[in-house]
């Protein structure tokens, strides 16, 4: 099958953006009687988008907030970390969107998070020209692992499933991609080594090494 486009997860496969989410739900969390290890924070909440995170707190946790509470006060955090600055980018990200660009391959990003905190890494690491597909949680009604992100971007790019990779850093992430039909290159991180990736197409430890291997699939 040939490959004609390419779509990135954010969090985690873009950006350096874990460490940073672990402090935002330290702060969200300053009221609750929550213990909250960075530790178990990787375990259960890397790679997970906002809503299913603070379902999963309450339901582990005391809270004398509701899920919806929580939700609200994550999505002002990062909107008002978006305003400030941006998260970094993982070792190699523009390289290897460079060189999928030299190579006319069409990209984009399919991303749990909000608009504001996709925006401003497109914005602040001068990528739009590049990623042009932006697809966020305020895109579809049902967020990763459902498939609708990966199925509007796909209609976005205008390339077929079959003709496209996804590369992904969570077991939620690569469970929307390969259910929208993508192959997904799957990426071990520090906060999601652990995750379950046996139904990827591939497994890799970094970003470069996923862009080298999807450079030899055509």
């Amino acid at each position: 099958m040939p490959l004609r486009a390419v779509l990135f997860d954010h969090d985690g496969t873009l950006v350096d953006s874990e460490p940073v989410h672990f402090r935002h739900w330290l702060t969200v969390l300053a009221d609750q009687p929550v213990c909250l290890s960075e530790a178990r924070y990787h375990e259960a909440m890397a790679g997970i988008p906002t809503k299913a995170n603070a379902a999963w707190l309450a339901r582990h946790f005391p809270l004398t907030v509701t899920p919806a509470v929580l939700v609200e006060r994550m999505e002002v955090i990062s909107r008002e970390h978006a305003l400030r600055e941006a998260y970094p980018l993982v070792p190699g990200a523009r390289g290897v969107i460079e060189a999928f660009a030299a190579r006319g391959l069409r990209m984009g990003v399919v991303t749990g998070s909000g608009p504001d905190v996709v925006g401003a890494t497109v914005r602040h690491h001068d990528l739009a020209a590049w990623l042009p597909v932006l697809v966020s949680s305020a895109d579809v009604t049902r967020n990763k692992p459902s498939p609708d992100g990966y199925r509007l971007a796909l209609s976005r790019i205008g390339v077929p499933a079959s003709d496209c990779v996804a590369f992904e850093d969570s077991a939620t992430g690569l469970a929307a991609a390969t259910a929208a039909g993508l192959r997904c290159c799957a990426i071990r991180t520090p906060a999601t080594a652990r995750h379950d990736f046996s139904a990827a197409t591939v497994v890799v430890d970094s970003l470069v090494d996923g862009a080298r291997w999807a450079m030899a699939l055509d």
